[in-house]
């Protein structure tokens, strides 16, 4: 997911937990995004969902395999939501 602009690990996990408070419906959606990751521009927003978005479809078409995500670290459960789960947030 290359854009013009890096993103932090942080920054990526702050984005994707944004992306579900923050569904196509909500006024002002790309603002509160940026503002939920801080140190972002609208535009920079909206280009690293697209990009998202590109990537999911790669990955849904098989062009791209899942990487191989762990089920625990540690003692501490996994915190990312599954594939699925993701995939349907992002259409909202």
């Amino acid at each position: 997911m290359a854009s013009g602009s890096s993103w932090t690990p942080k920054q990526n996990k702050l984005f994707e937990n944004a992306l579900v408070t923050y569904d196509k419906d909500t006024p002002d959606r790309w603002h509160n995004l940026a503002r939920a990751v801080g140190g972002k521009t609208v535009e920079e927003v909206k280009i690293h969902y697209q990009n998202l978005v590109d990537d999911l479809k790669q990955i849904e078409s098989g062009q791209i395999p899942l990487p191989p995500y762990k089920k625990a670290v540690g003692n501490k459960p996994y915190n990312y939501m599954n594939e699925e789960q993701r995939m349907r947030n992002l259409r909202l």
